[in-house]
């Protein structure tokens, strides 16, 4: 008898999510013992701030194996958040990309291709915009440390913690990324579905629409490839020095993490 094939549920899906979440407060647990911190360490996770040190200074903690995502934002975030709103059309690309699919799930699965032919000419535009590098930097700022409101980018890898200083990532991320948009590689396909940042030729972050499921309809999603990633900032930031057996300082952080001690 032919064994049936398995299909991935939605509830798989979601416990999947789940998993990622717990294993990203895992890691801020192991960052806040780490640091000398309690297991009642002080955070903020609206505000990208997974731990807060004894300084203050805010940390987005990062792990994860291949993916690190950056957002995954819906209309209502692109519409009332300031930032966004003032970041020279940012914001209203954005919206306009969200805006290109119909309201429900159920119109898009009837026309996706109407939908995802309205929506090329926002993610060109996008693009566009994001070929200035200081409108590029002050966007991967907000993607990534809420505009300037988290101080550091701490990565567990290899059993570490490597600690960034957030303003210099965003200088090196603005400075060494190309950024286009997405291309059509095979029949059935759509292009400039995406805007996608490459280091070296290779993809490093994608910009796209998360339309796969209704559980995540009419969502932007931001992610980062974090073997890229940390590549790119191993290679520019060549200076560092240990904190202790278990955090490593790299560049600006090494003036500016432990001033407690």
């Amino acid at each position: 008898m032919e064994t049936p094939k398995i299909r991935k549920t939605r509830a798989s899906s979601s416990d999947e999510a789940r998993r990622y979440r717990q294993q990203g407060h895992d890691d801020a647990l192991l960052f806040a013992l780490a640091i000398g911190l309690n297991e009642d360490y002080k955070n903020d996770a609206k505000a990208k701030k997974d731990v807060i040190d004894p300084s203050g200074d805010s940390h987005s903690v990062k792990s994860g194996e291949k993916k690190w995502q950056i957002f995954l934002y819906g209309l209502t975030r692109f519409e009332n958040d300031a930032f966004f709103r003032v970041m020279n059309g940012i914001g209203q690309l954005l919206s306009n990309c969200i805006k290109s699919f119909p309201e429900t799930y159920q119109e898009y699965e009837q026309n996706k291709a109407e939908a995802k032919e309205k929506l090329r000419p926002h993610m060109v535009a996008l693009a566009d915009k994001l070929q200035d590098k200081h409108r590029l930097r002050a966007f991967i700022g907000k993607s990534m440390f809420n505009g300037g409101e988290v101080n550091y980018l701490t990565v567990y890898q290899d059993n570490k913690f490597h600690i960034f200083w957030g303003k210099e990532v965003e200088q090196i991320m603005a400075g060494n990324l190309e950024v286009a948009n997405s291309q059509a590689r095979q029949a059935g396909q759509f292009p400039e579905q995406k805007v996608i940042f490459r280091f070296e030729g290779t993809n490093l972050a994608e910009l796209e629409m998360r339309n796969d499921s209704p559980t995540h309809y009419r969502e932007i999603r931001f992610n980062m490839y974090k073997p890229k990633a940390m590549k790119l900032l191993f290679s520019k930031i060549t200076f560092k020095q240990n904190y202790n057996e278990k955090v490593i300082l790299y560049g600006e952080a090494t003036r500016h993490f432990g001033r407690w001690t």
